[in-house]
């Protein structure tokens, strides 16, 4: 008989893949997928600056608003089974959201819990003081005045590996880049060296592939009569099997809809990376170049081969601020000659705000379904026999936006004949842009709170 010790490996699933996701599919992973750790990721650029928002409005929220959602869903569970979660869903908040947490567990019934608190990311007034500009634009930051809304660095894992050192059960933290959240994890459990620049490199493309939850089980890859994906109604989200050499199988549980195979990890690995051998990332420079992928069996994937060298000097950071508002107006036109009647109604609108005098930055009038995405197009022999003209504007005042919506809507009775199913709507803008700040400006640190 064999006395060699078996290889370990850590179960890590994806409960979430923005803020929004299904519920169901982590429930599931906590309750069949014989987890480790379970991560939801949660946090976009402009889902972060509208949390701050949010904190503004109220000292006590700007954290994920499913956050109570997810854990009466999650928690008991988890707790049961002792599966530890990492997650994003602090927000603008994450102390907030480890009271709040505390809070529900206590309603829960579940006693003994570590919840740690990773803060530091809001690098607001570090920004504001300093002269910084814009990655895209040039311009520099301290002309957008009281535009400004939030600054936040991307941190990356030591933080969370502190948290989980400390014994934390649940870690919540803000801004983190999200590979970020599922290396910390094997950061912890295998005792990888900071410096250990290929591990590193390899658990980011673990954290990479299992990042959007489903979309590596099909969701984002499914295209009928192309690439067909079964049971999408019940997607499951991806388990990531990792041992200690960063090797990762990535898999979900049997029962679940959706599938697993090389091309829906492909797709995945490629998904919003610019330069496939320099990943850059808060805790290494991933080279993604020398990934190879195996088809282990129906719906496992066997993924290794990531590398790494050393992170650069700065940090991503992600300023968001108020750039004016969007003023939108739709309507439908169906039966013969729609789309002419589409057409017309938009020259009309065009001519009704230049003659009232309407004061816009950007007007774009549009058909849907026939140049909303790819500009004019040819239509073919056939027309559509339904349409929606839709104008939206970006205006600096409230009160100019609401007038885009309210001409559109005037064509019920003075426009093209068969109008019907106005919409109207403003909103505010947030917009985001970058700057790198020196690693040294941001200093990360861990609240741990007793549940």
């Amino acid at each position: 008989m064999s006395t060699a010790t078996p290889p370990r490996v850590v179960r890590i699933g994806a409960g979430a893949g923005y803020s929004g996701d299904r519920i169901e599919p982590a429930v599931e992973l906590v309750e069949h997928g014989a987890l480790d750790y379970l991560v939801f990721e949660c946090l976009a650029e402009r889902t972060i600056a509208l949390a701050q928002q949010a904190r503004r409005r109220d000292a006590e929220l700007g954290y994920d608003p499913l956050l109570e959602a997810r854990w009466r869903a999650v928690l008991p569970l988890a707790a049961e089974r002792g599966v530890r979660v990492v997650t994003n869903m602090g927000a603008a908040n994450p102390v907030a959201a480890a009271r709040k947490t505390v809070a529900l567990a206590r309603e829960l019934g579940i006693d003994g819990l570590k919840i740690a608190a990773v803060t530091g990311d809001d690098v607001l007034d570090v920004v504001l003081a300093g002269d910084y500009r814009f990655e895209e634009s040039g311009e520099r930051v301290s002309t957008f005045g009281d535009r400004i809304v939030a600054a936040n660095a991307y941190l990356g894992a030591q933080p969370i590996v502190d948290a989980l050192h400390a014994g934390a059960d649940i870690v919540l933290t803000g801004r983190v880049a999200d590979p970020a959240l599922f290396l910390a994890p094997l950061i912890h459990r295998f005792g990888w060296s900071m410096s250990d620049w290929d591990r590193l490199g390899q658990g980011t493309v673990v954290g990479h592939l299992l990042e959007c939850a489903g979309q590596i089980t099909g969701g984002y890859f499914a295209d009928p009569g192309v690439k067909d994906v079964p049971n999408l109604a019940r997607l499951g989200f991806p388990i990531g099997e990792v041992s200690e050499d960063g090797t990762v199988v990535i898999a979900k549980v049997a029962h679940a809809g959706g599938c697993v195979t090389e091309a829906t990890c492909k797709e995945q690995l490629l998904y919003e990376i610019h330069d496939p051998s320099r990943y850059l990332q808060p805790d290494v420079v991933a080279d993604f170049t020398g990934v190879s992928m195996k088809q282990q069996s129906a719906d496992r994937v066997e993924i290794a081969g990531g590398r790494g060298a050393p992170p650069t000097a700065t940090l991503k950071t992600s300023v968001a601020y108020f750039d004016g508002f969007i003023g939108e107006g739709q309507i439908s036109y169906g039966g013969a000659s729609a789309l002419a009647r589409a057409r017309l109604a938009l020259d009309i609108v065009r001519e009704r705000l230049t003659m009232t005098g309407v004061a816009m930055r950007e007007l774009r009038c549009d058909v849907i379904g026939v140049d909303s995405l790819y500009g004019a197009t040819a239509i073919g022999a056939n027309e559509p026999y339904e349409v929606r003209a839709r104008v939206a504007a970006r205006c600096d005042s409230w009160e100019e936006a609401v007038r885009i919506g309210n001409e559109v809507e005037t064509l019920y009775t003075n426009g093209p004949a068969g109008g019907g199913g106005v919409t109207k709507s403003v909103r505010e803008v947030i917009a985001v842009q970058s700057v790198l700040l020196p690693r040294e400006a941001v200093a990360p640190s861990v609240e741990i709170f007793e549940g």
